[in-house]
């Protein structure tokens, strides 16, 4: 039986980072939220497992065998292998969890066909932090490294969303590196809007320190009358979000006309 399965494209409508850990990870607290569109992976069973990448952003994976996907599948227990085809679609080192995307996505197929072990969750977190809450693909807070999950009053579902590279990728490592270290407080209470318009992303000023092209990303944006824009996770996609889907329309057409050169996404919060 073949199944496919949206990597969906991940975002964090706010970040606050807390505090450096002495594990070297960050104390982070985050709204994480998913576009209904992203990666698209195919599976089909197979004697073994493997994997084959196609797709625009496909050469941003250095080794196909060592990817997220392939270790989404080593991972989990399952009686028979499973062929998979990655088209991806998202460009790679880019705040939108794009591997991370993709190893969630492995997670729901092997859930479908075969089941998951209990443990999941703490298998998911060894393969990265976003990794869990790619799973679950919903809008939620993440604490700690982003993987303890906190429900949250979703009132965004549905709304317009577009997303802008610039096409320069730029790596989580050095971004938090380049983070202040200062603690700017925690996330506001209340449902996801509330929390989006009043929060913050923390790591939006180092990123831009390191590839100024974030700031004219998100200038044009605001150029688009978005009810909020900023950067995902550590950038260098930014995102807009809007009331209708006319003025996202509107807005991509003018990044389009602007910034040819620019990725860009459409969609809609899932």
């Amino acid at each position: 039986m073949k199944r496919t399965e949206t990597a969906y494209a991940k975002i964090n409508l706010a970040l606050h980072v807390r505090s450096r850990r002495e594990d070297g990870y960050h104390e982070l607290e985050t709204l994480f939220a998913f576009v209904d569109a992203g990666d698209v992976l195919s599976a089909s069973p197979a004697e073994h497992d493997n994997v084959t990448t196609l797709g625009e952003f496909a050469g941003g994976i250095e080794d196909p065998f060592d990817n997220l996907v392939a270790k989404g599948l080593a991972a989990l227990p399952r009686s028979q292998g499973l062929a998979i085809t990655l088209e991806k679609n998202l460009p790679v080192a880019a705040g939108l969890g794009g591997g991370s995307a993709d190893a969630g996505a492995v997670f729901r197929i092997v859930e479908a066909l075969h089941g998951l072990p209990d443990d999941w969750q703490e298998r998911a977190a060894k393969l990265g932090a976003d990794v869990p809450a790619c799973v679950l693909s919903r809008t939620h807070i993440g604490r700690g490294t982003g993987t303890e999950q906190v429900e949250v009053e979703d009132d965004l579902a549905g709304t317009p969303v577009h997303l802008v590279n610039p096409r320069v990728p730029l790596s989580t490592g050095p971004v938090f590196k380049a983070w202040d270290g200062k603690d700017r407080g925690a996330l506001p209470e209340g449902p996801a809007r509330h929390i989006a318009f009043e929060g913050r992303n923390d790591l939006e000023a180092p990123a831009i320190s390191l590839c100024p092209v974030i700031a004219d990303v998100l200038d044009a944006l605001r150029c688009t009358d978005p009810w909020l824009v900023r950067m995902s996770g550590s950038g260098a996609t930014c995102f807009a979000l809007y009331d209708s889907e006319a003025e996202r329309e509107a807005a991509a057409e003018r990044i389009a006309a602007d910034h040819p050169d620019w990725w860009q996404l459409k969609g809609k919060l899932r």
